[in-house]
């Protein structure tokens, strides 16, 4: 069974120029890359990072104040690539007002001819969703509102909104995407049986942080019966586990993923520096992709 391979750089900034790492995984015969976000974190957060849940040290790793603007990293990687898939692994939907939401997405989309992969979440530390107008404890509700409004946008020539968190009177929103109906849009959540009722419904894909084997296969499964229940095709939902850093590694681990239900695996790049990252690329690709 065959797999794609994608590549994830948490700090795509200067040391390793997202411009330059992007094209080298082009090159290289990646399938996709991705950058995360966090516009801002509070210097004192009582919030749990979701990536080390299981660890006993709360203390939040430095990369996660590191992080430049994904969509400013994903213009440079567009600009000297053609073909690679150009992923937010995950834009912070409510963190954003959907009007301009709206033109940052459908404009990289525009500009890269149609291959922006739109990964949303809602995000998990409380303090800086606070301080950026999110209303916590009902994120996914205000992060439905603002989709549903970006895809009212980006199918309109004129659209207008009054719901429970925004409104506006008509407005044309341009350019349009270049994919039809909209970017893809995946989810970077993991794991509740909310999620899987939220893919299943109006998601395209889902892009899980895995820890094990079994962890995936079983979310597989809930999605699976998400879909069933919702008279959805689980084929049509493009799955790609974002590994861990240090995480599966070989082409047996990369088999097994595809046999539990896997479409891509996406690599987490554990260096910050170029030279090292496009070693890192290079071992990756020798190992796991086919030729």
């Amino acid at each position: 069974m065959s797999i794609s391979i994608g590549v994830f750089q948490m700090v795509a900034d200067k040391r390793a120029d997202p411009a330059v790492v992007a094209k080298a995984a082009e090159d290289l015969g990646f399938n996709s890359y991705w950058v995360p976000e966090h516009p801002i974190l509070p210097a004192a957060s009582k919030s749990t990072y979701t990536a080390d849940a299981a660890d006993e040290d709360p203390e939040l790793p430095d990369y996660l104040w590191q992080i430049p603007d994904p969509f400013v990293a994903l213009a440079r990687a567009s600009a000297t690539t053609s073909n690679i898939r150009l992923g937010c692994g995950i834009c912070l939907v409510p963190q954003h007002h959907p009007l301009i939401l709206a033109n940052e997405v459908a404009s990289l989309d525009h500009f890269s001819d149609g291959r922006l992969n739109f990964g949303i979440g809602a995000g998990w530390n409380r303090e800086e969703a606070e301080m950026l107008g999110v209303d916590f404890d009902r994120r996914w509700t205000q992060t439905k509102e603002c989709v549903a409004i970006l895809k009212e946008l980006w199918s309109k020539e004129i659209a207008q909104w009054e719901g429970e968190y925004y409104s506006f009177s008509p407005v044309r929103c341009f350019p349009k995407p270049a994919q039809t109906p909209h970017p893809p849009i995946h989810f970077g959540s993991s794991g509740t049986p909310r999620v899987f009722k939220r893919i299943a419904e109006w998601g395209d894909g889902w892009m899980p942080t895995i820890r094990t084997l079994e962890e995936f296969a079983e979310g597989c499964e809930r999605l699976r019966r998400a879909c069933d229940k919702v008279g959805r095709n689980f084929d049509d939902i493009h799955v790609s586990p974002l590994v861990l850093e240090g995480l599966f590694r070989t082409k047996g681990e990369r088999d097994a993923f595809a046999a539990a239900g896997a479409d891509e695996m996406i690599m987490w790049i554990t260096e910050t520096e170029t030279a090292e990252v496009m070693q890192e690329l290079e071992e990756f690709a020798d190992e796991l992709i086919e030729t």
